[in-house]
């Protein structure tokens, strides 16, 4: 067994037991590993060992390293989820590589990606990333203005409207850190509203990383994004 391999085992485990303890079913909560600044023979190793869904945040270093996992020939596609900011100038790569983004923050973002996502690919998969905290400069869309982005985006034609995801600043385990959870899953809830204007099936909540996915999975996540947990300590290139 490799160490990915059995990292990936521990985390999976990790999702189980939250999901027990906030009674949840067991299924609720799918994996997506992290995979950024880590190599193709990275992901062959966590695909190997059964995973399929992965989120990268670096746009051209995510498509170089899909070509290079394509020609791996893995058994069975794997999922490709964009989780970085998307500039204007990338709003293409996303749009013909990816199956997923989760970090629409804006219409004019979303506009060119559905304007750029190509008519032989499925609708590109999209969350609407919401800034809980407030900081001026953290992405995201504010709380009171996620309802009408999401309606907007939702109503662009090359794009499917999935959920919201959110990146809360890292806190201690308890009250606080519920706190804040708890206000993602109230956007949440109140983007999953628009399903009764016939815009499709809202289902998911990205929220949740290694040090915080427990507190994620009791504020009702339904995608725990975990990179370090899976492929180890991060080590970025010097500037």
């Amino acid at each position: 067994m490799t160490t990915i391999d059995h990292n990936l085992q521990t985390v999976q485990a990790r999702v189980r037991q939250a999901c027990a303890d906030a009674g949840r079913a067991q299924g609720s909560v799918a994996l997506l590993a992290v995979s950024k600044t880590f190599g193709a023979d990275a992901v062959r190793a966590a695909a190997l060992a059964g995973q399929r869904c992965f989120g990268e945040n670096y746009i051209q270093e995510a498509v170089d390293k899909m070509a290079q996992v394509a020609a791996m020939q893995l058994p069975g596609p794997l999922e490709w989820h964009c989780i970085g900011p998307v500039q204007s100038n990338k709003t293409r790569l996303v749009a013909e590589h990816f199956d997923w983004v989760h970090t629409v923050d804006r219409l004019k973002t979303a506009q060119r990606l559905s304007d750029q996502r190509p008519a032989h690919l499925p609708p590109l998969q999209v969350c609407i990333q919401v800034n809980v905290d407030g900081g001026a400069t953290k992405a995201g869309v504010s709380p009171e203005d996620a309802v009408a982005l999401a309606r907007a985006v939702a109503a662009l034609p090359r794009l499917c409207l999935r959920g919201v995801m959110s990146i809360p600043d890292a806190l201690p385990a308890g009250p606080a850190q519920d706190a804040v959870m708890g206000r993602v899953r109230a956007v949440f809830d109140a983007v999953r509203a628009l399903e009764g204007e016939g815009l499709g099936a809202v289902d998911t909540l990205s929220l949740g990383m290694t040090a915080d996915l427990e507190a994620a999975v009791r504020a009702g996540s339904t995608l725990v994004r975990v990179g370090s947990g899976i492929f180890g300590e991060r080590h970025y290139p010097a500037a």
